[in-house]
């Protein structure tokens, strides 16, 4: 595997500075209400993360913006490798993300540094949303694999 391309990160990644002073306090206001309507059939920028706490078993739903590129899902790490839910994704194997309102089986996490990530999955993100990234400092993306894809769970 090339230095450009890791399959693994050892030690966890901090997020840059700009998500650490500025995003990371703005979850606690917005992260409530993103989590309500992420994942939703007409919320295509924001997924729904479904996983379980390595230490405490129980299960957590986090809202993070991802794309689906043919049956690969492409998550940009805003917060880093650190991050619980990467860290739980990691650890399990898995998780099961809603996306534009369909639930999918996602396996196989594996982290990708930006530039290959952009480039595997070309035309899934777009240039707006490219540059952002870029600005605020995402490095490294969640790739994982479609397994399995399941009609939306409606209360």
């Amino acid at each position: 595997m090339s230095a450009t391309a890791p399959s693994l990160v050892e030690r966890p990644t901090r997020p840059s500075a700009f998500v650490r002073i500025v995003m990371r306090p703005m979850t606690h206001v917005f992260n409530p209400f993103i989590r309500r309507v992420a994942g939703g059939r007409h919320m295509g920028m924001a997924a729904q993360i479904h996983h379980r706490g390595r230490r405490s078993g129980r299960t957590y739903i986090t809202p993070a913006s991802a794309r689906l590129d043919g049956s690969t899902f492409w998550i940009p790490l805003t917060f880093g490798t650190g991050s619980d839910w990467c860290r739980n994704v990691r650890a399990a194997g898995g998780c099961t993300i809603r996306w534009k309102g369909v639930d999918y089986l996602a396996t196989r996490p594996v982290v990708v540094d930006r530039a290959a990530a952009l480039s595997a999955a070309a035309g899934s993100f777009k240039r707006r949303e490219q540059a952002m990234m870029k600005m605020i400092g995402i490095r490294l993306f969640l790739r994982m694999d479609v397994v399995e894809r399941e009609p939306a769970f409606r209360p």
